[in-house]
C-alpha cells in the first residue's frame, strides 16, 4: 500500500468517524442514551474530586465494570474538561481508532486489494452499532479498539524483528501493557488475551523457543503488575475478582437459563444482525474457506474466533438482549473487518467471472448503502430516542428527587445512574449493583420488601416492571411523581413511565408533599 494512500485513507477514515459521532451527539442534545453512562460519570467525577473509588461518596464500592473508563473519565474531571465532551470526544476517538487499526489490518491480510483497507475503516466507523457506542458513554467503543489492537499487535509478531534480549522484552511488555487494559477495559478481555497467547505458543513466529518464552514472561509479568491493584481491591471489598456487576447481572438474567443454548445464542445475536454487516456474512464466510493453510493462519483466525467466543460467551453467561446488543457490540468490529477482507478476496477470485463478479459487487454495494441507511437513518434515530428516553425517565426524575426528597430519606431504585450524578444520596439499589447484599434476594419480592422495610425505605423509585412482585396497586405504594414522558410509552406493550413513590409500610397513603 502507497503511502500517499495510506494518509489520504487514514483522513477519510478519522473525518467520517468524527464527524458522524458529532451528528449522533449534537442531534440527540449531547446526552447519553444508558443510566449506566450516568454511573460511569458518577464514578469518574466521585473519583476525581473526592479521590474516592465510590458510587455514594464514603462508601468503597466495585459497581463499576470498566475501571479504566472511570480513571480516563475522572482525567476529563480533574483537568476541568465540561464531561460531555470530554467523554463524547473520547468516544469518537475511539472510533476513529478502530477504524485505523482495522484498516491496518485489512492491508496486512489483503495487501493487493487497494482499497480494501479503506473499506474496511470505513465500515467500521460508518456502522451504526458502533457510531452510538462511540456516542454512548460508555466504555464499549474503547474495549472494541482494544480488542482490535491486542490483535494487531499479535499480527506485528509474524513481521521479521531483531531478536536481542531488549527487543524481546520491549514487545512482550506493550502485549502485556496493552493486554491489562484490556481487562481493565471489560474483564472478558482476558479471553482474547488467552487465546492470543495460546496463538503465538503453537506458531512461534519468528522466535527461537528461549525468546518465546522471554516475550511471554515480560507480557504475563506487566499483566499482572497493571491488573493487580483492581484485583486486590475487588477481592478485599467483595472477596471476589469480580465487581459486583458481574452477579448482579447474572442474577436478573436467571429466568433466562432455563431456555435453550440455541435460544439464547439467537436472543443476542439479533441485535447486531441490523444494519449493513448482515450482508458482510458471506464475506465472513469466504475468509474462513479463502484463508491461506499456513500456520501463520492460526494469527488470522483470532478475527473470527474472537467475535464468535464473545457472542457465544454472553449467550452462555449473560444472554440479555440490553440496547442494541450492547454488550456484544465489542464483537462487530473484528467481523467487521473480516466481512470485508472476505469480500475484497471474493471479488479478485471472481475478476474473471462476469456472473460472479456482478454477483459480488452488487453484495458489496448493496451492503455499502445499507451501512448508510442505516447510520443516517433508523441509527440515528434509535440513539436519539434511546437518549431521549433517559432524559425524560431517568434524569428528570433525579432532578426531582433532588429538589423534593431530603437526602436523609432512604430512597430505593433499579436505576441509580442519573440519581447518583443529580441527586446524590445514600441509596437502596434494588438490582444489586451498588447494594450486594440485594443480590440473593433479586427475583424474591417478599424478601426483597421485608429488606427495604427492615431498612426504613422512605421512597421508591421504578418503572412498572421494576416494582417487586409487579403489583403497581400495592397499598405501600404512594405515588408522588410519575415523568409522563411521550418516549417511553413508544416502546410498545409493557412500556411504562419512571414513578416514585412513598412507601406506606402500615398500607395507609398519607397526603406527601411533592407532585407530578
Amino acid at each position: 500500500m502507497r503511502f500517499s494512500d495510506r494518509r489520504l485513507f487514514d483522513g477519510i477514515i478519522v473525518l467520517v468517524a468524527l464527524l458522524l459521532v458529532a451528528l449522533y451527539v449534537a442531534a440527540a442534545g449531547g446526552d447519553f442514551p444508558l443510566d449506566d453512562s450516568w454511573i460511569h460519570q458518577t464514578y469518574g467525577r466521585n473519583l476525581a474530586l473526592q479521590g474516592e473509588w465510590a458510587f455514594i461518596p464514603g462508601e468503597a464500592s466495585a459497581a463499576s465494570t470498566s475501571p479504566l473508563y472511570t480513571v480516563v473519565l475522572a482525567v476529563g474531571y480533574k483537568l476541568g474538561v465540561p464531561f460531555r465532551l470530554w467523554t463524547h470526544g473520547l468516544g469518537a476517538l475511539m472510533l476513529a481508532l478502530t477504524g485505523l487499526i482495522g484498516s491496518r489490518l485489512a492491508v496486512q491480510l489483503a495487501p493487493k486489494q487497494r482499497f480494501a483497507p479503506l473499506a474496511a475503516g470505513l465500515a467500521l466507523v460508518g456502522a451504526w452499532h458502533l457510531i452510538w457506542a462511540g456516542a454512548s458513554g460508555m466504555e464499549t467503543m474503547l474495549f472494541g479498539m482494544f480488542t482490535l489492537l491486542l490483535i494487531w499487535l499479535a499480527w506485528r509478531e509474524l513481521d521479521p524483528h531483531p531478536q536481542t534480549i531488549p527487543s524481546v522484552v520491549l514487545r512482550g511488555t506493550i502485549f502485556g501493557v496493552a493486554a491489562a487494559l484490556t481487562t481493565l477495559t471489560r474483564p472478558e478481555g482476558v479471553l482474547l488475551v488467552g487465546f492470543i497467547g495460546l496463538a503465538l505458543l503453537i506458531i512461534r513466529p519468528n522466535m527461537t523457543w528461549r525468546n518465546l518464552l522471554i516475550w511471554g514472561g515480560a507480557a504475563v509479568i506487566c499483566f499482572l503488575i497493571v491488573l493487580a491493584p483492581y484485583l486486590i481491591y475487588n477481592y478485599e471489598l467483595t472477596g471476589g475478582l469480580l465487581p459486583n456487576t458481574a452477579a448482579a447481572k447474572r442474577a436478573e438474567s436467571a429466568p433466562y437459563f432455563e431456555l435453550s443454548l440455541f435460544w439464547r445464542l439467537e436472543n443476542v445475536t439479533r441485535p447486531l444482525l441490523a444494519g449493513g454487516q448482515i450482508l458482510l456474512i458471506p464475506g465472513m464466510i469466504a475468509y474462513l474457506f479463502l484463508l491461506p493453510r499456513q500456520r501463520q493462519s492460526i494469527l488470522y483466525l483470532l478475527l473470527p474466533l474472537w467475535g464468535v467466543a464473545l457472542i457465544l460467551l454472553y449467550a452462555v453467561m449473560l444472554p440479555l438482549e440490553y440496547q442494541h446488543g450492547r454488550y456484544v457490540i465489542p464483537a462487530l468490529p473484528a467481523l467487521i473487518v473480516v466481512g470485508v477482507v472476505g469480500i475484497a478476496w471474493l471479488l479478485h477470485l471472481t475478476r474473471t467471472s462476469l456472473m460472479g463478479r456482478v454477483l459480488v459487487r452488487v453484495v458489496a454495494g448493496t451492503a455499502a448503502v445499507l451501512f448508510m441507511i442505516f447510520a443516517f437513518g433508523l441509527g440515528l434515530s434509535a440513539y436519539v430516542q434511546d437518549v431521549t428516553i433517559i432524559n425524560e425517565e431517568m434524569v428528570d426524575t433525579a432532578l426531582w428527587i433532588d429538589g423534593n426528597i431530603a437526602p436523609d430519606d432512604l430512597l430505593a431504585t433499579h436505576d441509580i445512574g442519573a440519581v447518583g450524578y443529580f441527586a446524590p444520596r445514600p441509596l437502596i439499589d434494588i438490582a444489586g449493583l451498588i447494594s450486594p447484599d440485594v443480590i440473593p434476594l433479586v427475583g424474591h419480592p417478599d424478601a426483597l420488601w421485608d429488606f427495604m422495610r427492615a431498612h426504613d425505605v422512605k421512597y421508591l423509585m421504578a418503572l412498572d416492571n421494576q416494582v417487586p412482585g409487579g403489583d403497581v396497586k400495592d397499598p405501600r405504594l404512594c405515588e408522588v411523581f410519575n415523568t409522563h414522558g411521550q418516549a417511553a410509552l413508544s416502546g410498545g406493550p409493557g412500556a411504562s413511565n419512571m414513578k416514585v413513590y412513598a412507601l406506606a409500610w402500615n398500607g395507609v397513603c398519607a397526603v406527601v408533599s411533592g407532585g407530578t
